[in-house]
C-alpha cells in the first residue's frame, strides 16, 4: 500500500486518494491551485502551520481504511482525457449550473432579512455574486474552446492544437486562483460557514450549500489543474 509522505504534493495525494481534500480543507492547506509543492513547503508557506506530521498521519490511517473497505483508487493516469472532460462535465458544471442561480437567492434572501444585524453578510452577497459570474463565464470559455480543443487534439495530435490548449489553459489557471481566493475568503469571513447563534432554517440551508458549492469546485479545480492540463 502506498503511505504518503510529507516530500509528496497535496495535489498528488488527492489525486490517490480524493477523501484526503476533506482533511486539506480543515487544515486550510491549498491541493488545487497551490497544491504542486511538496506538504512540507506549502506547510511552511500557509499563515498559521499545522502539525504536519499528524496530519499526514490521519490521511494514511484514513486512506488504509478506505482501501480495507473495498476502495479502489481512481488511476486518472488510464483515464482518457475525453473522459475526464465528460467527467468534470457531468460532475462539475452540470452541479454549478444546477446550483449557482438558486443558491444566489438564498444567499441574497438572508442578506435581506438578517444583515442589519450580521454585517458580513454584506460581504458575503458581494463575494457569491462575483464567484457566480467568473464560474458561469468560466464554464462558458471552457465548454466552447478549451473542451472540444481537447477533445480534437486526442484525435488529432497536432501540435498547434496543443499549443491553442496550452495558452489556453493559463486563462483557465488563472481564472482558478481567483475563484479560489473568492471562495477563500467567503469561508474565512463565516468563520468556516459557523452558524451565528439561533440562526433560521434559511440561514442553516445557506451556509450548507456554500459548503458544498466549496467542496465541489476545489475538488473541480483539482482536477483540471493537476490531472487534465498536466496532459499538455
Amino acid at each position: 500500500m502506498t503511505t504518503f509522505q510529507l516530500t509528496d504534493t497535496p495535489a498528488a495525494i488527492v489525486k490517490a486518494f480524493p477523501k484526503a481534500s476533506d482533511f486539506f480543507k480543515q487544515a486550510k492547506i491549498d491541493f488545487c491551485c497551490g497544491g504542486d509543492q511538496p506538504l512540507s513547503v506549502v506547510n511552511e508557506k500557509k499563515k498559521g502551520k499545522v502539525d504536519i506530521q499528524s496530519l499526514l498521519s490521519t490521511i494514511n490511517q484514513s486512506y488504509a481504511e478506505w482501501l480495507d473497505a473495498g476502495n479502489k483508487q481512481v488511476n486518472w493516469d488510464e483515464i482518457s482525457d475525453s473522459e475526464l472532460v465528460d467527467h468534470i462535465l457531468q460532475n462539475h458544471h452540470q452541479y454549478l449550473q444546477n446550483e449557482l442561480p438558486p443558491l444566489n437567492q438564498f444567499v441574497t434572501k438572508i442578506y435581506r432579512v438578517h444583515g442589519a444585524n450580521h454585517p458580513h453578510l454584506e460581504k458575503l452577497h458581494k463575494l457569491y455574486h462575483m464567484f457566480q459570474m467568473e464560474m458561469e463565464a468560466h464554464m462558458i470559455e471552457e465548454e466552447n474552446d478549451l473542451f472540444p480543443l481537447i477533445k480534437e487534439y486526442e484525435k488529432t495530435k497536432d501540435p498547434q492544437t496543443a499549443e491553442k490548449i496550452r495558452l489556453l489553459n493559463e486563462t483557465m489557471e488563472e481564472d482558478h486562483d481567483h475563484v479560489g481566493n473568492l471562495l477563500k475568503e467567503m469561508n474565512e469571513l463565516t468563520n468556516n460557514y459557523e452558524l451565528p447563534e439561533g440562526a433560521c432554517n434559511s440561514y442553516r440551508l445557506t451556509y450548507a450549500r456554500l459548503q458544498e458549492l466549496e467542496n465541489n469546485t476545489f475538488q473541480h479545480i483539482h482536477l483540471e489543474n493537476n490531472i487534465l492540463f498536466n496532459n499538455f
